[in-house]
């Protein structure tokens, strides 16, 4: 007899996460599939901001730039390892948007959220500032403001793993290939098929959360609706990973000719991550990837500003992402909504809340709506929770990350500098379950090369889904950026051994 939950959740990016992780917190009985790994598809592939989304003032969308700013400080507090503030300069371009419009933009921006941690916007003279010499000599002033950097991928896990420390049943490389409405027993029957041992199981649920992404309309194709009242827009952004640009650790939003905005921002130490780009998309979202239109246009908008511009040839990595935006009807993908939709319909008299649009900011109270319409649905009345809790490794119990990386590397004083440093940024407190015991490096178990030890790769195999070395380099670590390829070699021959040890 097939396993009865109250929520089938089919989709492991952000939203998906965030909302199996509310619901279980809740009580609800829970599963999550997600075809793919964790976070693999759009939520792995954003600028890795928390932020307001300045640009969206223009289109009047002050709704979603407030809720988003509000929310950047609420995460702030809750994963504060992989969230952190970052100071952005904006060049004043006498060609581009005046500067008093810029400064309005600014002052809502600071008020609009109810802002406390971060500080404030201001102008300032590029003459006069470090940050001022990797620019061209004819940007004389620019404006200074802050939001927050986020490693995306590692938010998404961190979300899945909360859920199932509450109950819920977390099942990645699964995809929902059968859904439909089981009426004579009232519940939803899908099965659910794993793609890497090619074992299926059936499972029932009373609610479906279409949270697909860019493949939410494939999974409606599955049942029967009545006339959807909407449609996903498939949008491709991305992102190209240069050798760093400037020695500063602030960020630069660049603006174009176009009307869009380019960020250029510090990246993993050695590098600069620069995008992104929007174009329609249509074909297989997880085939997406970076076109040299696409390149020529960041490269060229950067080269407007910067005296040594990133060229093609020096590219280290790219990666694109398709963002499932509700349709609009707007003309340009660069002004559709960014703002969410939850649509709850029925076939044969079963809900299935869909989620369309939306931010990896805005996952958070995303989730708690998604939340206030499951109960409704459920016939239950349930409190919200998330907004004072920390995400795993997220209570450092002190009272900012450079205390706590400093106690951090008293403790571990045996690591390598930059190890400790990485450990702390990735893992927080979550470090302890694989250092727990560890006196001396030895004890890390076998030294894979590149400062990587088997005890990290372990520990990701068996406590945070990784099934393929891909998972490791790209999505729980940035690894791929820094290891040579005989250290990807024995990575991936770790990742093998542990997991058939738990097998």
């Amino acid at each position: 007899m097939s396993q009865i939950y109250d929520l089938l959740v089919i989709g492991g990016g952000i939203n998906g996460a965030g909302i199996a992780r509310d619901a279980a917190g809740r009580g609800l009985s829970v599963v999550l599939c997600e075809k793919g790994d964790l976070g693999s598809a759009t939520s792995s592939s954003s600028s890795k901001l928390i932020h307001g989304g300045l640009r969206y003032l223009e289109h009047y969308e002050f709704g979603l730039v407030r809720e988003a700013l509000i929310e950047r400080e609420v995460l702030l507090k809750s994963a504060p390892h992989i969230i952190w503030p970052l100071e952005f300069i904006l060049p004043h371009s006498k060609a581009q948007r005046p500067a008093w419009l810029i400064r309005l933009g600014l002052f809502l921006y600071d008020h609009l959220g109810g802002r406390k941690i971060l500080p404030s916007s201001k102008g300032v003279n590029l003459k006069r500032m470090e940050s001022g010499k990797a620019l061209k000599d004819n940007y004389l002033k620019a404006f200074s403001y802050s939001d927050c950097w986020v490693d995306d991928a590692r938010l998404v896990v961190l979300n899945a793993m909360d859920a199932q420390s509450k109950g819920a049943k977390i099942l990645p490389k699964t995809e929902c290939t059968s859904l439909k409405a089981l009426q004579d027993c009232n519940l939803w029957g899908a099965k659910l098929s794993n793609s890497i041992t090619g074992e299926s199981q059936d499972i029932q649920a009373k609610v479906v959360v279409n949270a697909a992404g860019p493949w939410v309309d494939k999974i409606l194709d599955q049942v029967s609706l009545p006339e959807r009242e909407y449609r996903s827009r498939l949008v491709k952004g991305s992102h190209i990973v240069v050798p760093r640009l400037y020695k500063d650790k602030q960020a630069y939003i660049l603006q174009n000719d176009d009307g869009r905005i380019v960020f250029v921002l510090p990246y993993e130490g050695k590098f600069s991550l620069i995008g992104t780009t929007e174009e329609d998309f249509t074909g297989d979202p997880s085939k997406a990837e970076i076109n040299s239109d696409e390149i020529e246009y960041l490269c060229e908008v950067v080269g407007k500003y910067f005296k040594k511009p990133p060229v093609p040839n020096n590219i280290v990595w790219s990666y694109s992402g398709v963002r499932p935006l509700v349709d609009d009807g707007d003309k340009s993908a660069s002004t559709v909504t960014r703002d969410y939709i939850l649509d709850i319909q029925e076939s044969h008299g079963l809900p299935i809340l869909t989620i369309y649009g939306g931010k990896i900011t805005t996952f958070r109270k995303l989730s708690e709506h998604a939340m206030k319409i499951l109960d409704d649905v459920l016939g239950r009345e349930t409190d919200t929770w998330t907004r004072d809790s920390f995400l795993p490794g997220g209570d450092l119990q002190t009272s900012d990350f450079k205390t706590f990386l400093r106690n951090f590397q008293t403790e571990f004083h045996w690591l390598p500098e930059g190890l400790s440093c990485r450990y702390a940024r990735c893992y927080g407190r979550l470090a302890r379950k694989f250092l727990k015991n560890c006196k001396r490096l030895p004890d890390l178990g076998e030294f894979l090369g590149d400062d990587v030890y088997e005890a990290e790769i372990a520990y990701l195999v068996l406590k945070e889904w990784v099934k393929t070395v891909e998972d490791v380099l790209w999505r729980r670590t940035k690894l791929g950026l820094h290891v040579s390829p005989e250290t990807v070699k024995n990575i991936e021959r770790i990742v093998k051994k542990y997991l058939k040890e738990k097998e």
